[in-house]
């Protein structure tokens, strides 16, 4: 088994698809931890305000069949994958963390970029994950935090959402 993090994001129908895509993630891989909900800008576009949250998990498949999975729980919720990566989207899965492996070589974003790059994935990582070291710096996400917050933090908002999923 591995440990696996997936980053979670809407800013079309917010709640209904993040909880759409919870249920689905909970049907597949069993039961799941979930970081805080953060409300943030669109990053890159203008477009209404984002949710996101990290949620992390255990699994037998390999990276490439998460991928395909998230994609596929994506397209059910209404996602188009267009050749624009930008913009408002109703749901968004992303695969963060495959354990501690790096799997560029392999033509995957794992450990994914943005997690070094976005607040909007290192702040809920560092609150769901906060001991873990990132598989390229050696710095656990916490650390990173620390490091990021000050410059992006004040563009994060906790939102108060209950997000616990029944599995059927």
């Amino acid at each position: 088994m591995v440990s696996v993090a997936v980053s979670i994001g809407s800013n079309i129908d917010r709640e209904k698809n993040i909880r759409a895509g919870l249920t689905a993630l909970g049907r597949v891989y069993g039961p799941l931890s979930l970081s805080s909900v953060y409300a943030n800008p669109a990053v890159g576009f203008e477009g209404p305000e984002f949710f996101n949250l990290v949620a992390v998990f255990e699994t037998y498949q390999s990276a490439v069949e998460i991928v395909a999975s998230l994609r596929g729980i994506g397209a059910e919720q209404g996602r188009v994958r267009t050749g624009n990566a930008l913009g408002s989207r109703e749901l968004d899965l992303d695969l963060l963390l495959y354990d501690d492996a790096v799997l560029y070589s392999e033509g995957l974003d794992v450990p994914r970029e943005e997690i070094l790059q976005e607040a909007y994935v290192l702040k809920p990582l560092s609150q769901i994950l906060p001991e873990q070291r990132h598989p390229v710096t050696g710095e656990c996400y916490a650390t990173l935090w620390e490091k990021m917050a000050s410059a992006a933090g004040e563009r994060l908002e906790e939102v108060p959402l209950n997000l616990e999923v029944a599995v059927d």
